[in-house]
């Protein structure tokens, strides 16, 4: 068998025709990810595919030929494999029952992927959406056939259906994914935003003190940090309440020994309805890619990485803390929108235009860089650090937690969002219709 070295483009040509060459194959993704600015570039010119052998776990049934797929830009964005303990997180798992809110979605689902590789008692999938929940049973049922699961339809803003699966399951050990997350959704019905991420944190959270709960890891978002829109300041919202709850139980001035975990990450790879799905639908029915602004970045993490910080956290945690990641080096939207397009083996603006339409309500140019050295504490893991924030008394936050739970009911909209601002001062919208409530 030839073997070839490839120095310069040039190589690449005179290869081509020689070998009737239609792709490149990568061994793994660790390889394209090195190559990624000059191999899988060089095939970007050439209009080569790129092509990669998978991850174990993402073979069907060992079958290597059948799982050889074309390289995807997540492929090529992840960063340096996350070390985690994985002997520590085994032991807080082993013989556990553990509950999933919010279990069908993109990162819900992968937390329930990761806890199937330990050696659990009962995973407890809850979740509102019936068709992704459907989906979910599916791959757990053909994936893990020794996994002890139960699927569970309901809602976390209905507290008669939550106690029902604790009084049922009793779990130990409950990771809370279950949320609204699209920001322009949310700025347009912000009571809803209210009922799921506050209301609905709550009742979780009181019936996992209720019941003994055994740790208790929410998942935040960077958009909780100085929140320019609805969805962020709800989850601040959502933070404060479980924070300052365990808090409360730490003083003795709440019963219960539940310890509440916190873990705040930006924006992740490939999740539903996110950037990068998007860009995809638009390129396969020939453009325009649509970007908001050309200088907007966000930081991006893969899906199975942020939930492997997220059980690594969990493990760390003794309660109240709210662990932040390091998301690594921020991402120029406009630049993805390119690479995605070259990856296609299609040209900008020749093939395929980008179209600039405009920040959304609620939308930052910049996200707020998480792990900023003077306002977090460091971890025994490199890429997990602890946000030092103010602390709220429960008694207080009680309150105010009673009275928004109470005008998003009623669906009192302006009243509802003056209280929001009130309560977390540092929340100032941005392009959007509550910008008179900062004047």
């Amino acid at each position: 068998m030839p073997v070839y070295q490839i120095e310069s483009l040039e190589d690449l040509y005179r290869l081509i025709p020689r070998n009737n060459l239609d792709g490149i194959l990568f061994p793994n993704i660790k390889t394209a990810q090195q190559e990624r600015d000059r191999l899988v570039r060089y095939c970007e010119q050439t209009s080569l595919k790129t092509l990669v052998v998978p991850e174990m776990e993402e073979l069907h049934d060992g079958d290597t030929k059948r799982s050889v797929r074309e390289i995807r830009i997540e492929d090529l964005l992840g960063r340096e494999e996350i070390n985690i303990n994985l002997d520590e997180i085994g032991g807080l798992l082993r013989g556990k029952t553990i509950l999933v809110t919010g279990a069908a979605g993109s990162i819900g689902s992968e937390i329930c992927r990761q806890l199937a590789h330990f050696p659990i008692k009962k995973l407890v999938c809850f979740d509102s959406a019936e068709t992704p929940m459907h989906n979910l049973r599916l791959e757990l049922e053909e994936k893990f056939k020794d996994l002890n699961f139960v699927p569970v339809i309901g809602d976390v803003r209905n507290p008669d259906r939550v106690d029902y699966v604790f009084r049922n399951w009793h779990p130990q050990v409950v990771f809370h994914a279950a949320a609204y997350k699209h920001v322009p959704l949310m700025e347009e019905n912000p009571c809803e935003a209210i009922r799921t991420n506050v209301f609905g944190t709550r009742v979780v959270a009181d019936a996992a003190v209720g019941y003994g709960v055994e740790k208790f890891v929410m998942i935040s978002t960077d958009k909780a940090v100085n929140p320019t829109n609805i969805m962020g300041c709800s989850k601040r919202l959502a933070e404060i309440y479980v924070q300052s709850l365990s808090i409360a139980i730490g003083r003795g001035e709440v019963k219960g020994h539940t310890r509440f975990i916190t873990t705040r990450f930006g924006n992740v790879l490939g999740s539903n309805g996110s950037v990068i799905p998007r860009f995809r639908d638009q390129i396969a029915q020939g453009g325009p890619v649509t970007v908001t602004h050309p200088d907007i970045i966000r930081y991006f993490m893969t899906i199975p990485e942020a939930c492997r910080l997220v059980l690594e956290a969990g493990t760390m945690g003794k309660g109240g803390e709210i662990f932040i990641f390091d998301m690594g080096e921020p991402v120029k939207i406009a630049d993805l929108a390119r690479r995605m397009i070259e990856l296609s083996g299609l040209q900008v603006d020749k093939d395929i235009e980008i179209k600039y339409t405009g920040l959304r309500p609620g939308e930052k140019l910049y996200e707020e860089l998480l792990s900023k050295k003077e306002n977090t504490k460091e971890t025994p893991h490199e890429k997990i650090r602890v946000a030092a924030v103010r602390e709220y008394t429960y008694k207080d936050v009680l309150e105010h937690i009673n009275l928004l739970a109470d005008l998003s009911l009623r669906v009192q909209i302006l009243p509802m969002v003056k209280e929001m601002k009130s309560f977390v001062p540092e929340f100032k919208s941005q392009n959007s219709r509550f910008s008179e409530l900062d004047k």
